[in-house]
């Protein structure tokens, strides 16, 4: 780096550390980073060293950086109808919306609309809104583990104490129930022999009111919703056995209690179908999504619901808002998402090389112990990090590997690079990896061949 240059990034830094809020997830590394340019699966730092990205911005840029086709699209946009107040009507509002609806009612048999807000928890914010409004109640089930955002009301379904602690009493915290995380199941069982046991003990929960959720007598549940992350995001990228929400759905709909599926991270074929919940053959009564809809180059949500739960006799004008939902830039930005999803056939290609990085992966593995668990659906793919017996949690491990990737000296091919990673998981010790839908083949290698020279170098430590 040239000293120009060394002394601007400090200069920078300095900067931050004394007008920058902490209260984002920047500091939870110590080694920052300002990158100065991004593009295909690659960030670039003020030296113009790259960095292969395996996190694609927790998968809000699942397009690629700088994809010329969404860039075009947000150009012209800002050219025609660069802004609009939501109160008024726009083309792209509809079409998406009606290519959204139309899809799910396809896919699902159910007719539908669709609401539009700015980022994930907005998203999630209107859906309890729409459930609250539906039933009447205001207290949810979620899983442990469960990340829906960190607005106020979200951080009553997200399980994370930790995101609730500084900011009062919570009254409507969700009851959690644990996930099926078979590799480390709650209640110690193993997967091919419990017969869903984590499944019936919370069909438990219904056998007599002195469990504190059903009245038999009024055949009343005190609960509205069940709140799922079909593959769990930030606490690992966990796949679920076969057949569990399947058997999930049971009970909900014998109780009639709503299923809201949360695909902020996962839609838009993060799993190799459009919507993971697609993988486990249940219909949704609500879907919350975001992220890749506009490929991150826009901050736009939304809310799928049934008919009957949006209907304009039921949830009519004015009741939920936003000064820069439906944007135009966003709308614009997501039709032409939606139309690269139809020309393209993701189905195939992301399930084709997410069973490659697996393949990889566990070629790897069987030489490291400390890669305890590899899984993946799609490219959404997940590393857990292990002590040496191959099961103990690292978080340590993984936090070591995670700043070396991001120190960028990493030499493969007889090349400097750095490694982006993303931490998840109930420790802290699971890589998440979401890579481009665009990934070649050659760059798949050099991941894993990057992500081993990370792992060697951590270990060494």
């Amino acid at each position: 780096m040239s000293g120009v240059k060394r002394e601007n990034t400090r200069e920078l830094l300095e900067m931050e550390s004394k007008y920058c809020s902490w209260g984002d997830t920047v500091h939870y590394s110590k080694n920052l980073k300002i990158f100065e340019r991004a593009e295909d699966i690659y960030l670039y730092d003020s030296e113009g060293k790259e960095y292969l990205d395996l996190q694609m911005w927790y998968s809000a840029a699942n397009f690629g950086y700088k994809n010329k086709r969404l860039n075009d699209r947000l150009k012209s946009q800002l050219d025609t109808i660069p802004q609009l107040a939501c109160q008024y009507l726009h083309r792209e509002k509809i079409e998406l919306a009606s290519k959204l609806a139309i899809m799910n009612e396809e896919k699902f048999g159910v007719k539908g609309r669709v609401h539009f807000n700015v980022g994930g928890s907005a998203a999630v914010e209107d859906s309890l809104k729409l459930v609250r409004n539906a039933t009447g109640k205001n207290l949810m089930f979620a899983f442990y583990g469960s990340y829906h955002g960190r607005t106020l009301a979200v951080s009553e379904i997200t399980s994370s104490y930790r995101y609730r602690r500084r900011f009062g009493h919570f009254s409507n915290r969700a009851n959690f129930v644990p996930y099926p995380y078979c590799f480390r199941c709650f209640y110690g069982q193993k997967k091919e022999s419990c017969g869903f046991y984590c499944i019936k003990q919370f069909a438990k929960l219904f056998e007599t009111e002195y469990y504190s959720v059903y009245d038999a007598k009024a055949q009343a549940c005190e609960f509205a919703a069940f709140y799922i992350e079909s593959i769990q995001g930030t606490c690992g990228y966990i796949v679920p056995p076969e057949g569990y929400f399947k058997e999930l759905k049971k009970i909900l709909d014998m109780y009639k209690i709503l299923l809201v599926d949360d695909e902020i991270q996962m839609g838009f074929f993060r799993t190799g179908k459009f919507w993971a919940i697609e993988h486990f053959g249940i219909k949704p009564d609500i879907i919350v999504f975001g992220k890749a809809m506009t490929n991150g180059l826009n901050p736009l949500s939304g809310v799928w619901a049934k008919e009957e739960l949006i209907s304009p006799d039921v949830f009519p004008a004015g009741s939920t808002h936003s000064t820069f939902s439906s944007n135009t830039l966003g709308t614009a930005v997501g039709l032409e998402v939606v139309k690269i999803i139809e020309e393209a056939d993701f189905e195939k290609t992301v399930n084709e090389k997410g069973a490659y990085f697996v393949k990889r992966f566990k070629a790897l593995q069987k030489k490291y112990p400390e890669m305890g668990d590899v899984d993946g659906l799609g490219l959404a793919l997940r590393v857990e990090m292990c002590e040496h017996d191959g099961f103990t949690p690292s978080r340590d491990l993984a936090n070591r590997m995670f700043e070396i990737g991001l120190e960028g000296n990493l030499s493969v091919g007889g090349k400097k690079r750095g490694l982006i990673l993303d931490i998840g998981g109930y420790h802290k010790n699971i890589f998440t990896i979401a890579p481009s839908f665009y990934i070649t083949k050659e760059e798949t290698d050099l991941a894993v061949d990057l992500f081993e020279e990370c792992l060697k170098t951590a270990l060494k430590k």
